[in-house]
């Protein structure tokens, strides 16, 4: 069994893993990333869709905004690494950047490898020793700090300063399998329930169940969830697809969150989700355009008519609902009749029985209380030299680049200030 000694030691090998193996390598720190599979990076790899949304250039106010996660607490982390200083760091890099739409922002190469390669490769040239395939059993503890951390192999790696950046439960393909929560729990933490956000939503409709739907995407619709007393939770805008067991997208994983947080507060009642297919339009400019179609077409069906107003799957089951036939001519068409159904184009209803599951969900709800972590440095109030980045936290944003900039801006910010204190307590950084 070998002893080594350092004075960082971070624990996984995703986004805010990396960028605090960089703050604290930058710092003239000797340090040690652990990751317990055999390579690094995997979650930057894959996220964004294989192009990795590096951050978003929205100013802070939004930014925060767009954390329904405990995003207040990030206020002092994102001051000292804010979206913009992420853009520079990559740009500084090599890693050309590119704006789309909201604010996201992308490598122009259109992949992410671009970006974990580049990152890896400056944390390499600041000489952090990595070590991969190294599953940690425990973090050490001893009069009330940090010692180092035990490999399930045996080996002991010991440092003042341990950062636990290894994220939460969600993808558990990349690694994230909820570790760091029983050694924050070792360390005398509370770790606030878990949920899925982020997140697939689940429905029961007869048009969901059916699949008639499936695979449809809508685009620049606004949807609106109401809890089981008729109350609005939220409102979300944005691009959609209904799949097999409900919906998904960006608008819908972002209101996936609300999902969750709701069935926490009211138990498993389903909710009612109502989707605005035409939102700069009223439901008086929808039923007039309806009309002056089908006054055009009075031989037609209605269902023909429509064809191009709205995506044509959509047709039958809106007149449906409305308790319309689809063979109904345009000249049949009662105003009444038309009303209701622009009515369900601006309301059109889903059931929602809940969310896919947390394994499923892109992000973890929950996580180790930022009431017990100092928002200046990420350092643990409870166990000294105890330091957090990233999911493992309870902070969490909706997609759109605002959960990587969590990781990086609270990676930078353990990476920087466990150095510190790693110096403080050696009174230099330890040689070679």
């Amino acid at each position: 069994m070998s002893n080594s000694q350092y004075d960082v030691i971070v624990i996984g090998g995703g986004p805010a893993g990396l960028m605090t193996a960089y703050s604290a390598s930058s710092q003239g720190a000797r340090v040690c990333l652990v990751e317990k599979g055999e390579k690094l990076g995997r979650k930057l790899i894959i996220s964004g869709g294989g192009r990795c949304n590096v951050t978003n250039a929205k100013e802070m106010d939004e930014l925060i905004k767009q954390m329904p996660g405990n995003g207040r607490f990030l206020y002092s982390a994102l001051a000292q690494f804010s979206n913009k200083d992420i853009m520079y760091f990559f740009e500084e890099l090599g890693v050309q950047l590119k704006e789309e739409d909201r604010g996201r922002m992308f490598p122009v190469t259109d992949k992410a490898i671009t970006v974990a390669n580049a990152l890896i490769d400056k944390i390499k040239e600041q000489g952090v020793t990595f070590r991969l395939n190294s599953p940690v059993a425990h973090v050490l503890y001893e009069n009330n700090a940090t010692k180092g951390i035990l490999l399930k192999n045996g080996e002991t790696l010991t440092a003042p300063s341990v950062v636990i950046a290894v994220g939460g439960c969600s993808v558990p393909q990349t690694g994230s399998t909820g570790d760091g929560y029983a050694w924050a729990k070792e360390a005398g933490h509370t770790v606030t329930e878990l949920y899925p956000t982020e997140v697939p939503i689940t429905a029961s409709d007869r048009y969901i169940k059916d699949k008639s739907l499936q695979g449809l995407s809508l685009r620049d619709i606004e949807m609106t969830l109401f809890d089981p007393k008729g109350k609005r939770v939220s409102t979300q805008d944005g691009d959609m697809i209904f799949t097999h067991f409900g919906i998904s997208g960006p608008a819908a994983l972002r209101m996936g969150h609300y999902v969750s947080v709701s069935q926490k507060k009211h138990g498993k009642a389903p909710l009612k989700l109502e989707i605005d297919l035409l939102p700069d339009k009223t439901m008086e400019e929808i039923a007039t355009d309806c009309w002056s179609l089908l006054e055009e077409h009075p031989k037609k069906a209605v269902k023909n008519v429509l064809r191009g107003y709205i995506p044509e799957r959509l047709i039958p089951v809106i007149l449906n609902l409305s308790g319309i036939s689809e063979e109904t001519t345009a000249s049949h068409m009662q105003k009444k009749s038309l009303q209701e159904f622009a009515k369900l184009i601006k309301h059109f209803p889903l059931t929602i029985t809940g969310t896919l599951s947390l394994e499923e969900a892109f992000i973890t709800g929950g996580g180790v209380s930022v009431k017990e972590i100092d928002p200046r440095t990420m350092q643990s109030k409870l166990m000294d030299g105890l330091f957090f980045a990233g999911e493992v936290m309870d902070v969490h944003a909706h997609t759109g680049g605002y959960n990587i900039t969590i990781a990086f801006s609270s990676g930078y910010v353990a990476g920087k200030h466990s150095a510190e204190h790693a110096m403080s307590l050696t009174g230099s950084i330890i040689s070679g």
